[in-house]
């Protein structure tokens, strides 16, 4: 990509400066193979083409462009997989995911789905349908949900709800406006539809199984105790808008599970009685205006966002709460569907993944105190720091991540351990958690509801191997087990024995977040809301060491960033804020990035020779070594000490 500019920008020195150059601008480039754009050429082609366009909302698309060079990402890959099951007639077992992550062409697509269209359907194979209940057993992920907050938050700070999912949005424009009345049907509409939302959960008494049972709906919507809609004031000062924002996520009667309370919907509201149409109407919101959902994790992900906010613009548009459709599967059906499946060979799979690891021994991480092996309980308090990667480091990270064939996760979690291993003190045999969306399959799509399932991520990481090597190996590592990803977490403990309080890989967190057009922004007809990203001081640790990364394409800078949300019960909020820096100093490092007193580290060498050692740290003990410093006395020994 050529940038034409009238001048380099200088430093003092009268050298180039690196930082200065703009970034280039890829919004209308596709990297592709070859300067031709290539056209389908068969019927399969054609097919393929138009599920990819229509994914990655782009018109053309040339048959031999690499996936992950335009944005493609592991759930972008289980939505394909999905479509084409759908759109070819395949069964479940002909096509696999692990093959579509290696050939990430339309072209090589097309060929894999040639091949296994005349596969004979596997008489085990049968399509899931709505099973027409109301009671059943909880699912896996909701089980794993309620219990931990039952047992590991039990004594967590009461000003804390830990698995709340808050998704904030305001009125974007002063000629957009939203009816109130209209939003409380959209609302009661999508509880209708969504019999998640209106699920409680329980334990049996007679013998201990958590169990789930679907509400009427309009006994919800109806009894005013128990409907979850409210309208607050808002005051003008921002960081007074921010600690209502804050209160209401931690009211300690935000949810109820034993009673269905899983959802609601606050509107805060400025005061509109200057505005010319409040005069006659107060039913309306206008600019700036907050609308805030707050929905339990027991019945919703990540993924489930796009999916609510689709269908409330949708029920917002029409006059009629929306019926629900008897032969539509629901999630209580997805959990009787999930507990009878047959999953030996994941079983097997998981039992040899952790076969010798050693999961009581703890990551030799640089803690500020100890929880007391006798309390293993979390307050759920966080100490925070977040760091967005400038445009240099950006740009080389995705263009590592598309020459090598990878997804964003992949390539962040290989830096992740990478980075782990030089913190540890070179601990090689690594096992952290991560999640994966876990629809599988084509009926989970769009759906509502807890699917993300927990799993362990091992890696046995040579101290010789250069970054490369390790890259591949994580890979590989990662398409190994997103064929067996729907093994419930509870089952991997069980099989292998093991006691959920006393496993290390569940308190080191790994997740990487793409942020999609669809959840960045929701429309209520013609008017437009933008969502609000929650202030750091809001987050709650629901592990003892977390890495999150944010990759959002849509944005011009700031594309890329990551922050550390750990366990203020372990660290100090300064110790993790040096962590950060010590984890962007590794990217500088693999990706080249020169700047100011960074020596370049070639990463075809060994991962051993990265260094943690910040250069304003390095250069400090260079003056302490060989220098004596004014007004110092250089006797003794000095001993510096750098985790």
């Amino acid at each position: 990509i050529y940038v034409i500019l009238e001048k380099l920008p200088l430093n003092p020195n009268g050298k180039i400066d690196r930082k200065l150059l703009p970034p280039p601008h890829f919004s209308s480039i596709h990297l592709t193979n070859s300067t031709e754009l290539l056209q389908p050429t068969n019927d399969i082609e054609v097919n393929i083409h138009h599920i990819w366009c229509d994914l990655l909302k782009q018109n053309q698309i040339s048959t031999d462009t690499n996936l992950f060079a335009i944005g493609g990402h592991s759930l972008l890959i289980m939505q394909l997989f999905h479509r084409y099951k759908i759109q070819f007639h395949l069964q479940s077992n002909t096509l696999s995911i692990t093959d579509l992550f290696q050939h990430p062409t339309i072209i090589h697509h097309a060929q894999l789905i040639y091949q296994t269209m005349n596969v004979k359907e596997n008489i085990n194979d049968y399509h899931w349908s709505s099973l027409d209940i109301m009671k059943a057993k909880a699912s896996y992920a909701q089980e794993r949900i309620f219990l931990d907050e039952q047992i590991r938050f039990s004594s967590a700070n009461n000003n804390t709800n830990v698995y709340v999912i808050p998704l904030l949005y305001r009125i974007s424009s002063m000629n957009d406006h939203i009816s109130v009345s209209r939003l409380q049907h959209a609302f009661q509409s999508i509880i209708t539809q969504h019999q998640i939302l209106r699920t409680a959960l329980h334990i049996d008494d007679t013998n201990g199984t958590i169990i789930q049972h679907c509400l009427d709906a309009n006994t919800i919507i109806n009894d005013k105790k128990s409907f979850r809609f409210s309208m607050i004031n808002l005051p003008d000062e921002e960081h007074e808008q921010d600690e209502i924002v804050k209160k209401i996520i931690n009211q300690s009667d935000l949810f109820d599970l034993s009673r269905g309370h899983v959802i609601k919907c606050h509107i805060l509201c400025r005061d509109q009685s200057n505005h010319l149409f409040t005069q006659n109407n107060d039913d309306l919101l206008f600019k700036d205006d907050l609308i805030l959902f707050t929905i339990h994790h027991a019945c919703f992900d990540g993924a489930s966002t796009s999916i609510f906010i689709r269908d409330l613009s949708l029920a917002y548009q029409s006059n009629d709460l929306l019926s629900i459709d008897d032969n539509s599967m629901q999630y209580i059906d997805y959990s009787v569907h999930e507990h009878i499946m047959d999953m030996t060979s994941s079983q097997e799979f998981w039992f040899l993944e952790l076969k010798g690891y050693n999961v009581a021994r703890q990551l030799s991480l640089p803690l500020d105190r100890q929880r007391s092996s006798t309390n293993q309980q979390r307050s759920g308090l966080a100490s925070t720091a977040e760091i967005t990667f400038d445009n240099a480091l950006c740009t080389s990270f995705l263009n590592y991540a598309s020459l090598h064939h990878l997804t964003l996760f992949q390539l962040g979690l290989s830096i992740f351990y990478v980075f782990l291993f030089k913190l540890t003190h070179g601990q090689t045999d690594l096992c952290i958690g991560s999640i994966n969306a876990n629809r599988y399959r084509s009926e989970l799509v769009n759906m509502i509801g807890m699917f993300v399932a927990t799993l362990p991520f091992r890696v046995e990481l040579d101290p010789h191997w250069s970054f490369d090597e390790v890259v591949r190996y994580v890979q590989e590592k990662c398409l190994s087990i997103l064929e067996h990803s729907h093994y419930p977490l509870q089952h991997i403990l069980g099989d292998n024995q093991l006691n959920q309080s006393n496993v290390s890989f569940l308190e080191t967190m790994f997740e990487f977040i793409s942020v999609s057009k669809d959840m960045g922004h929701l429309s209520l007809n013609s008017a437009n809301l933008e969502q609000v990203p929650l202030q750091q001081s809001a987050e709650v640790s629901k592990f003892d060491f977390s890495l999150t990364f944010e990759y959002n394409s849509l944005l011009n800078n700031k594309r890329l960033s990551y922050r550390f949300v750990c366990s203020h019960d372990l660290f100090e909020k300064s110790t993790i804020s040096k962590i950060a820096q010590r984890f962007q100093y590794i990217s500088e490092q693999l990706f080249e990035i020169k700047s100011n007193n960074i020596s370049v580290i070639d990463i075809s060498s060994s991962i051993s020779k990265l260094s943690l050692i910040l250069p304003e740290e390095a250069e400090e003990m260079e003056l302490v070594v060989f220098h004596r410093l004014e007004n110092t006395v250089n006797e003794g020994i000095i001993v510096c000490r750098f985790f």
